[in-house]
């Protein structure tokens, strides 16, 4: 079942990644590869490399737990918490941010297409010195 093998290991390489492998996208990402999350629209893998390389450049560290997992001949969807601790983000402490990505797969298993869904707010924003405390009050005044 060559299907699951290519949702497997784009899960496997997904973890591994960090500033020293992200040359290595050409193993799982295609030529033309279209990336795209709450902040990023990003087309081509040379452009995502040195999106990758910029991230996790500052990044202290940063895996995934997967969990969930459908594919359905070239299109698949993976739950997953990403763990990142990064030294600007509240203060240096581990984040826990749950996410989905939508994936759609070349005929030679690697990714042409990539999603990602995750509150942008819950990751970044709310992590940020003066911005986050005032994101804070604005959701508890919505929540009363």
């Amino acid at each position: 079942m060559r299907q699951a093998t290519d949702l497997e290991a784009f899960c496997a390489f997904f973890n591994k990644l960090d500033k020293t492998c992200t040359r290595k996208l050409c193993e799982v990402y295609t030529d033309d590869v279209d990336f795209i999350d709450p902040l990023h629209h990003i087309k081509g893998r040379e452009a995502l490399e040195g999106y990758f390389r910029t991230l996790y450049d500052n990044v202290t560290s940063c895996h995934f737990t997967f969990h969930d997992t459908l594919q359905q001949q070239d299109t698949a969807f993976v739950t997953w918490t990403m763990h990142l601790v990064h030294p600007r983000l509240d203060g240096g402490r581990r984040v826990d941010v749950e996410g989905c990505s939508h994936l759609a797969f070349a005929p030679d298993g690697r990714v042409v297409r990539h999603r990602d869904y995750f509150d942008a707010g819950a990751l970044l924003y709310e992590r940020l010195p003066v911005l986050g405390g005032a994101i804070r009050l604005v959701k508890r005044q919505l929540g009363r």
